[in-house]
């Protein structure tokens, strides 16, 4: 009899991809013993519509240079490639498909667990995976409140534990923009395309 695979899903925007979103694929593969964690890029998230995003083929070459030092860190453009609307709870199943021996454990922040009720179907997410959680001290979690939202999500989380990253996209995007280096936020070979693409500049940076 064939065993599952156990794989973690590290979904975002990854504009650009940090240190912090390593950390956590890292963390969840050692804690969970997986197999693999695929990282899949987003190609227009829906919560981001009012913001302009790189083009898609600049985050996937960042992806791929953040996690080619390892080997069990996959680059999967299923998310990227297929039409909009992109939600988690739709991206599943196709996952599914083509890998039908996984058990999926989807990554996030507390945060990210925090606005679950927000996210699309999130009763049915629910049942389509397993959700891996690195707690966050800004990020309180009401489990009472989460519980009623959504029904059975304290039987569907596996809490990591270790040290939190405070790092965002967002912020280090800022960053950049006043013409700030990258330097230990971001893997070099990421920090080295940004610079050779003049990505994230402004006219006065």
């Amino acid at each position: 009899m064939s065993t599952r695979q156990k794989i973690g899903l590290l979904g975002g925007t990854f504009d650009p991809p940090h240190w912090g979103h390593l950390w956590l694929a890292e963390l969840a593969r050692q804690q969970l013993a997986l197999e693999k964690v695929f990282f899949l890029p987003v190609g227009q998230p829906p919560h981001k519509a009012d913001r302009k995003i790189t083009a898609v083929a600049h985050r996937l070459h960042m992806v791929s240079l953040a996690i080619q030092d390892n080997p069990l860190f996959v680059l999967d453009t299923t998310d990227c490639e297929r039409p909009a609307p992109h939600s988690t709870v739709t991206l599943l199943p196709l996952l599914q498909q083509t890998h039908p021996r996984a058990c999926f454990w989807l990554l996030l922040g507390g945060d990210s667990l925090r606005d679950l009720p927000t996210w699309t179907d999130p009763a049915r997410l629910i049942t389509q995976c397993r959700l891996a959680v690195l707690p966050r001290p800004a990020a309180m979690i009401d489990w009472e409140q989460l519980e009623t939202a959504v029904p059975g999500i304290q039987t569907a989380v596996d809490l990591l534990s270790g040290p939190t990253v405070s790092l965002s996209a967002t912020g280090i995007r800022a960053w950049l923009s006043e013409g700030h280096a990258a330097t230990y936020l971001l893997p070099t070979a990421v920090a080295d395309y940004i610079t050779r693409h003049q990505l994230y500049q402004t006219k006065n940076s």
